[in-house]
């Protein structure tokens, strides 16, 4: 699959929701319930990603000039985490008709060259359960279990992650 990245710009906003809300439904089921599901797809909102911020690298993925994931990720680590990590990937979605092609692992390594040309030595996330076998394939440990937390008190698991960057 040829696959370009780019810098996200605010045309792409609707497109990243749409791949965000895909991914949640077909991919998030197999570790979550229908509640959890719902919960964490109404999460999802254009306010949700930064794109203009200064401090956050944000790509995407596409092919064909059609956006087919995207990632983003900043130098330094928000205080949430409990290991102690130089930066973080804070969201990372690819759509289910390209997933398990490659798509992901290029835009990991795309994130992860962005952070070492950045200084940064080791890097945290926040993974979906059914993400947890994705990360630890390319180097991440899991650290402790975390929660997202949603109206109605619902909750939905995530694994903290890190891994030390060479």
């Amino acid at each position: 699959m040829d696959v370009q990245f780019r810098e996200t710009t605010q045309a792409d906003v609707d497109r990243l929701c749409e791949i965000n809300r895909a991914a949640i439904e077909t991919l998030g089921t197999e570790s979550y319930d229908e509640r959890q599901i719902e919960a964490w797809k109404g999460g999802v909102d254009p306010a949700l990603y930064p794109i203009e911020d200064s401090d956050t690298h944000f790509l995407v993925a596409e092919t064909d000039g059609h956006v087919i994931g995207f990632g983003w990720m900043t130098p330094e680590a928000d205080e949430y985490f409990i290991s102690d990590v130089g930066g973080e990937i804070t969201g990372m979605y690819v759509h289910p008709n390209a997933a398990g092609k490659g798509v992901g692992t290029r835009l990991l390594g795309e994130l992860e060259q962005f952070a070492r040309d950045a200084s940064v030595d080791s890097l945290g996330l926040w993974a979906s359960l059914n993400a947890v076998p994705f990360y630890e394939k390319h180097g991440y440990e899991a650290v402790t279990e975390q929660a997202l937390e949603y109206d109605d008190g619902i909750t939905v698991p995530v694994e903290e992650m890190k891994k030390r960057l060479d």
